[in-house]
């Protein structure tokens, strides 16, 4: 997207806001854009950020329908299902002239597709301090980049996955990081955002799935140490709540469902894991409807037409 060369800056950045920042099925996404001297003389312009190799950045693409005529600062996003990012400005005058751009605020989803998709080995969300950790792109790109952003909310490349042509191959190891906690995803040089991963270190883990879980399959949760394969006596919470406390050191699911989503933490000898959440997905979460109609006069059969959140068909 380019100005037209009669517009001016103003030297002020807006602050855009996005809720929620982890994806759930079928919810919308709210952006929110503030900026200094808001007035119904303002037009507020939405864009997507697109990952962009010859910028080392993002490219910005005004999102369809997203101009307000009037100073309507928030717009709402349908049927979002990928890691996205997002930015604003705002514009007035004749001819127009604008705020600068926020900073790129996302939103993440934990579910993979084919173009790209993030897999991160060993494959956990909580990990040791300064424990080896190999980050896995895959999709259809040949060059990739790993963004990551902490807890304290600065958005940074990886060293050593942050250069198109400088990562071996798809792949590259985090060794040292600095911040406890953080959201790590790929981005292509085609353009595409991967699923996104929690990272969490710490010197006692919870072992838990860094995927989603398909409803009714069976899952293990446990508690490890540094230089410890399995511990007993600990102490398992969902959301808070005691769940088990015996000498088992594992807790097991032998069917998921979707009362089982939530937040997860082990306590052993008196010190306490972060905790991770565990997603669950349904077994048919891929369908996203499914319509019947009856077959030409020739082929009199019903034919039964599923569509699907990754991919698009039309009813012919």
């Amino acid at each position: 997207f380019s100005d037209s060369a009669a517009s001016l800056t103003v030297k002020s950045k807006p602050v855009l806001t996005v809720s929620p920042s982890w994806l759930k099925p079928e919810a919308s996404v709210a952006l929110r854009c503030n900026y200094d001297n808001q007035s119904e003389s303002w037009r507020i312009y939405w864009y997507k950020a697109v990952p962009d190799k010859s910028e080392n950045g993002y490219r910005y693409e005004l999102l369809p329908g997203s101009i307000s005529e009037t100073a309507n600062n928030s717009f709402m996003i349908h049927g979002q299902t990928q890691t996205a990012g997002f930015t604003c400005r705002a514009g007035r005058g004749n001819p127009e002239y604008f705020t600068d751009y926020s900073e790129p605020k996302f939103v993440w989803s934990a579910v993979s597709h084919p173009a790209a998709s993030l897999s991160v080995s060993p494959d956990r969300e909580q990990h040791f301090t300064y424990e080896p950790v190999t980050l896995n792109c895959g999709g259809n790109s040949t060059e990739w980049r790993v963004k990551r952003f902490s807890e304290s909310g600065d958005l940074t490349v990886v060293p050593n996955c942050s250069d198109w042509m400088k990562m071996s191959g798809s792949s590259c190891v985090v060794s040292r990081q600095s911040s406890s906690k953080a959201v790590f995803w790929c981005e292509s040089g085609s353009g595409e955002f991967s699923n996104a991963v929690n990272i969490t270190l710490n010197s006692l883990l919870l072992v838990s799935p860094v995927h989603p879980v398909t409803e009714g399959a069976s899952v293990t949760l446990s508690c490890r140490l540094r230089g410890e394969n399995k511990l007993s006596d600990v102490i398992f919470y969902h959301n808070d709540k005691l769940i088990q406390n015996d000498s088992r050191g594992e807790l097991k699911i032998s069917a998921v469902s979707q009362s089982d989503e939530g937040f997860y933490k082990c306590e052993h000898s008196g010190e306490a894991s972060p905790q991770s959440w565990m997603a669950v997905k349904g077994e048919l979460d891929s369908i996203y409807y499914c319509v019947s109609k009856p077959g030409s006069s020739s082929f009199p059969l019903l034919v039964v037409i599923c569509c699907f959140k990754l991919t698009s068909c039309v009813p012919g």
